[in-house]
C-alpha cells in the first residue's frame, strides 16, 4: 500500500510522497554499527541502471535544466513491494508523484533524467532537488548494502553536479535532504521518511538505531573518495582573439588554471608566478571561452611572443580590447587543442578546458 499525501503546488509542483513517522535515536554519527559493517565487509556499491522512461514531464529547475541544488532521501513505506513493482506503480502514477531514481540492497536504477525536476516533496522543494526512493528490505545484509547503495549515489548525484556535501537537517540549507528536513524547513507534505525506516531496520538487524546523521557520514565517505572524473562537465565555445588587458587588482581573489575551469576534467590551478604577475600590467589573450553557464574565460600570454599560455577568469582582467582583427570562431575543444599544439610544445603553452565548479 503506497502512502501519498496530495498538497497543492504554487508551480510545476505535484506530491509529497511515501513517508513514516519520526523514531529519535540518541547514538552518534562516528559509531554508527551499519556503516562499520559496511566497511569491514568491504561493501561495494551498485552500479547505476539507466532505464529511463520518456514519459515523465520534463520541467526544469528553479535554476534552469540541469542546476538541481541537492539530493532529497526518500524511502517508500512499503513493506511488501519489490524495486521494480515501485517503478512500475510510479509509471502509473506520475500525474500524483514521482521521483528520479529507486534504491534497494542490490540496484541503483535511475527512470527520470535528473537534469529536470521531479515530484517528490512538493512545493517548493521539488524545483530544486534530485530526488530518489529506497525500497524497504528485510536482511542485516541487504539493509547495509541498501545505505552503501543510497549513500554512493547521493555523492554521486552531488558530484555530478558540482555540490559539495553539506547536511541540511539542521539549518534547512544544505545539499543532502531526507524528506523529513524538507517538510520541516520547507514544507510541502507532512512526511518524515526516511527516518522511521533507518531507525527501526538499524535496531532490528544491528541493536542501534540508524540516522540521517549517520546517512551524511557515509555519503561524505563516498563523495571524498570520488576522482575529479566524476565532476560534470560543462560546454565552452572558444574563440580565437587578439585582444590585450590589463591584470585586475582583484586577481588574488581568483585562480591561474591550465584549462578553462569547470569544461576540462584535467584543469588544474597553477602559481601566479608562472606570469609574473603585476596589477596593471598588460597580457594578450589569443582565445576566449564562454561557457554554458554563461561565464567568460581568457587564455593569456605574459608577454606578445610568449608560448607560455594560461587560462583565467574574467574577473582577473580589466581593459580588455583588441590589438588586430578578431579570427574564426569555435565550438569545440578542438580548435583549442589544434591551437595550442601549433605553438608550442611545451605543458605550459597548451589550450584546453577545466576541471570542477564554475565561476
Amino acid at each position: 500500500m503506497h502512502k501519498i499525501v496530495l498538497t497543492t503546488l504554487a508551480t510545476l509542483g505535484a506530491a509529497g510522497i511515501f513517508g513514516l513517522s519520526t523514531s529519535t535515536t540518541t547514538a552518534s554519527a562516528a559509531t554508527s554499527k551499519v556503516n562499520s559493517y559496511i566497511s569491514s565487509k568491504n561493501i561495494t556499491p551498485a552500479k547505476i541502471t539507466k532505464s529511463i522512461w520518456n514519459g515523465f514531464p520534463k520541467y526544469k529547475y528553479r535554476h534552469g535544466k540541469g542546476k538541481p541544488e541537492g539530493v532529497v532521501v526518500h524511502e517508500t513505506a512499503n513493506p511488501s513491494s519489490t524495486i521494480y513493482n515501485e517503478i512500475a506503480y510510479m509509471k502509473n502514477n506520475y500525474q500524483n508523484a514521482f521521483v528520479h531514481s529507486f534504491v534497494d540492497g542490490s540496484r541503483i536504477i535511475n527512470i527520470a533524467n535528473t537534469d529536470y525536476l521531479a515530484w517528490g516533496v512538493g512545493s517548493p522543494g521539488n524545483s530544486r532537488f534530485v530526488q530518489f526512493e529506497q525500497v524497504e528490505v528485510h536482511s542485516k545484509s541487504a539493509f547495509a548494502h541498501e545505505v552503501a547503495n543510497a549513500a554512493w549515489y547521493t555523492a554521486y548525484l552531488l558530484k555530478e553536479y558540482n555540490l559539495k556535501p553539506n547536511d541540511a537537517a539542521y539549518d534547512g540549507k544544505g545539499t543532502v535532504w531526507s524528506h523529513g528536513s524538507v517538510a520541516s524547513h520547507l514544507g510541502g507534505s507532512t512526511h518524515t521518511d526516511p527516518v522511521g525506516y533507518y531507525s527501526a531496520t538499524g535496531k532490528k538487524y544491528f541493536g542501534q538505531g540508524y540516522t540521517m546523521a549517520m546517512f551524511y557520514q557515509m555519503v561524505k565517505k563516498y563523495y571524498n573518495g570520488f576522482s575529479t572524473s566524476h565532476t560534470k562537465l560543462v560546454n565552452a565555445t572558444y574563440t580565437s582573439v587578439n585582444k590585450q588587458a590589463k591584470l585586475s587588482s582583484k586577481y588574488k581573489s581568483y585562480y591561474l588554471y591550465n584549462h578553462v575551469k569547470g569544461s576540462n576534467k584535467n584543469a588544474t590551478k597553477q602559481s601566479w608566478s608562472k606570469i609574473s604577475p603585476k596589477v596593471g600590467k598588460t597580457y594578450y589573450i589569443d582565445m576566449t571561452a564562454k561557457k554554458s553557464t554563461g561565464s567568460m574565460w581568457y587564455r593569456i600570454r605574459p608577454s606578445k611572443n610568449s608560448t607560455k599560455r594560461y587560462w583565467v577568469y574574467s574577473g582577473n582582467l580589466t581593459s580588455i580590447k583588441d590589438v588586430a582583427t578578431t579570427t574564426a570562431t569555435a565550438t569545440s575543444a578542438s580548435v583549442e587543442s589544434s591551437s595550442a599544439s601549433s605553438s608550442s610544445t611545451s605543458a605550459d603553452s597548451s589550450s584546453v578546458t577545466s576541471s570542477s565548479g564554475s565561476n
